[in-house]
Parts: structure tokens; C-alpha cells; sequence
């Protein structure tokens, strides 16, 4: 019994999986599908930086539970950060430094307005120019660091909405429009 409770608790502090290089593969090969005009070599660099980044950031948040529970941490102050919005913040910040040429970062909120759920934030990246739902999620938060990817009209967990929209509305911004 004690071996097993032991295991259990090794277990929960051991670091997120390392990658697979058919994850990234994957990843790649999703992002490259975005469009023609995606440069293989920056998808391939923006596939194996996402990964990298979501394993980074779990052993920097010291992720030991699934994602509630760390939030839960989070808001008691007995974590730092972890909430999924440093999780799209950070993932965001690092990508964009990559400076592509043929890819953008974005952010996304879901359940904004659902009051029953709370609200998600991740990362997306989209071919340059490209709209929002025609890009990929990036989402380590939802798997506890395992980074999430999607195409975002196929995600079925969520309805994401632009995260520049979603704050306007909820704090009833105006853009500012420059004068002629």
C-alpha cells in the first residue's frame, strides 16, 4: 500500500513528458497547412518552440495537479502563476520574440459569456493576414502543461472569440480611433 501511495506522489512531481518528434511533426505540418504562403521552416521553428515552451513553462509554474487544481494554488497564493491566462500570455510573448515573417500570435478567450463556465485563455498562431478561425490553438493549460493543439473551428471544448473583442465588451472600451 505505501509503494503505491509512494508512486502516486513520485508521480505528481515528476516533470511533463519530453516531446516526440512526430508531435512536432504534426504541429508543423498543421501549421504549414494554413497557407500557401507559410514558410515550412518557420512552421517547423513555431511547432518545436510551442512544445518546448509549454514543457518550460509547466517545470517554471511547477505544475503537479491538473489545471483547476493548480488554479485553485494559484488564487490562494500558494502558486505564483499557472492560471490559463499566464499560460496564453507567456506562450504569446515567446512565440511573437521568434519575429515570423509568415505566421502571426494571437489571443483568444472562450466562455466570456457564459456565465455557468469560466472563462479560457490560450495563444493561437495563424498564417500572416490570416483570420482567427482559420488558425491553431496552443493551449499547454488544458493537459497540465501537455501542450493542446487544434485548429480552432475544429475545437470542440470551446468557442473561441477574438481577446481584444471579449475585452471590449466586458469593460465597454471604445477604440480609439485616430483623428483625420
Amino acid at each position: 500500500m505505501w509503494a503505491g501511495a509512494l508512486l502516486i506522489v513520485l508521480a505528481a512531481c515528476a516533470p511533463p513528458p519530453a516531446v516526440q518528434s512526430d508531435d512536432i511533426a504534426r504541429l508543423s505540418a498543421a501549421i504549414s497547412g494554413l497557407g500557401p504562403e507559410v514558410d515550412p521552416r518557420e512552421a517547423e521553428r513555431a511547432a518545436r518552440l510551442a512544445y518546448a515552451q509549454s514543457h518550460d513553462l509547466a517545470l517554471a509554474y511547477r505544475i503537479t495537479d491538473p489545471p483547476l487544481v493548480h488554479n485553485s494554488k494559484v488564487n490562494m497564493g500558494l502558486k505564483q502563476r499557472g492560471l490559463c491566462w499566464h499560460w496564453a500570455e507567456d506562450m504569446a510573448k515567446g512565440l511573437r520574440a521568434a519575429q515570423f515573417r509568415t505566421l502571426s500570435v494571437r489571443r483568444a478567450i472562450a466562455n466570456a459569456d457564459n456565465p455557468f463556465r469560466i472563462d479560457h485563455s490560450t495563444a493561437l498562431i495563424t498564417a500572416r493576414g490570416g483570420a482567427m478561425q482559420d488558425g491553431i490553438v496552443l493551449d499547454p493549460w488544458r493537459e497540465g502543461g501537455r501542450l493542446f493543439w487544434s485548429p480552432v473551428a475544429e475545437d470542440q471544448a470551446y468557442d473561441w472569440q477574438p481577446r481584444q473583442q471579449v475585452l471590449a465588451r466586458r469593460y465597454d472600451l471604445v477604440p480609439i480611433v485616430p483623428a483625420p
